[in-house]
């Protein structure tokens, strides 16, 4: 009795067992891989970084986001020392002033010179009326014909001295103008909206032109790189369906697009794959990641994260049910 207890036990210890290794045999020659139509790789996600730097050199009088602060597409973010800038503004503010003090001027006497040839001209008519006559000598004529001409030239002159002056104004207006564009330039301001890298310099540094002060990550401009044999890659079309899983979200799958493709092969680069499929050429997909998801989704997705990308090769093959998108 004893012997047959003892065997009954086993049986019930062993038929467990080995239901579970069936099972485990079963799931291991499972069929893998995507259903038809579809092509795969692995690779990271990326974010365009974008650098706020300066445009002229000057010493950085503040400058405020810390590394993670999220900011807005123009907004002003820092700002360089513009005390001197401001002086020479104002010493070119005035110039304008007095040239165009000069320009009232210099008309002016442009008036003047127009009424004094008019004058001229009214003398000269009467003299030579009254040479025809007999009443005056031909000298007095000659003299006033001289006046005219003196005139003529004085009034030529005012206004050429008229021309220079509202040439002065011009010049000393694109100086203002140029002054304050570049006081406008000491204005660091974010050309994305994005959340802040790095943070490159703070207050009191010197920088010099094009000097980084910030790099931020443009989270609406998420994309992932894959690497796609000849036979795959030919039956990739511009623009076609994609979708992205990172390996952090593996229940999420990010709705994408085929950005780009390479127009060459290449060898696929020796950090992504093994030295076998590294003899095969493969052509280089780009997946850009849809920007509405990423603003609904913002930081959930994050630049460096690795994962799998996936291509639809034939418009009419469904998505399996772990690619299909949440909310559809």
């Amino acid at each position: 009795m004893s012997f047959a207890r003892s065997s009954r036990v086993v049986l019930l210890v062993l038929v467990p067992v080995l239901l579970a290794a069936g099972g485990w045999y079963l799931y291991q020659q499972r069929p893998s891989g995507l259903p038809a139509g579809f092509a795969s790789g692995n690779g990271r996600l990326e974010a365009t970084e974008v650098d706020v730097a300066t445009k002229i050199a000057g010493r950085l009088a503040e400058l405020g986001p810390r590394e993670g602060d999220w900011v807005e597409a123009g907004a002003a973010v820092g700002r360089l020392d513009a005390d001197d800038l401001r002086a020479q503004l104002r010493a070119a503010q005035a110039q304008v002033v007095q040239a165009q003090r000069t320009v009232d001027e210099t008309r002016a006497g442009a008036r003047k010179s127009k009424a004094d040839a008019a004058l001229a001209g009214k003398m000269l008519k009467r003299s030579e009326e009254l040479v025809g006559r007999g009443f005056i000598s031909r000298n007095k004529l000659d003299t006033d014909q001289t006046g005219m001409e003196g005139a003529m030239a004085g009034m030529a002159q005012a206004q050429s001295r008229v021309a220079e002056a509202g040439a002065a104004v011009a010049t000393a207006q694109a100086r203002v103008d140029s002054l304050q564009a570049t006081l406008n330039d000491t204005s660091l301001k974010s050309p994305i909206s994005g959340r802040v890298l790095y943070r490159l310099a703070e207050a009191g540094e010197v920088l010099a032109a094009g000097g980084k002060a910030l790099t931020l990550v443009d989270l609406s401009d998420m994309f992932m790189t894959l690497y796609l044999p000849t036979d795959k890659a030919g039956l990739v079309a511009m623009g076609g369906e994609a979708r992205i899983v990172l390996d952090a979200l593996p229940g999420e799958a990010i709705p994408a697009s085929v950005s780009f493709v390479a127009p060459k092969a290449q060898f696929t680069p020796r950090e992504v794959e093994t030295r076998s499929e590294r003899e095969k050429l493969m052509f280089r997909i780009k997946l850009k990641a849809d920007p509405a998801w990423l603003a609904a989704h913002r930081d959930l997705a994050k630049g460096g994260m690795p994962g799998a990308g996936f291509v639809r090769l034939d418009a009419a093959a469904p998505w399996p049910a772990n690619l299909q998108i949440k909310g559809k």
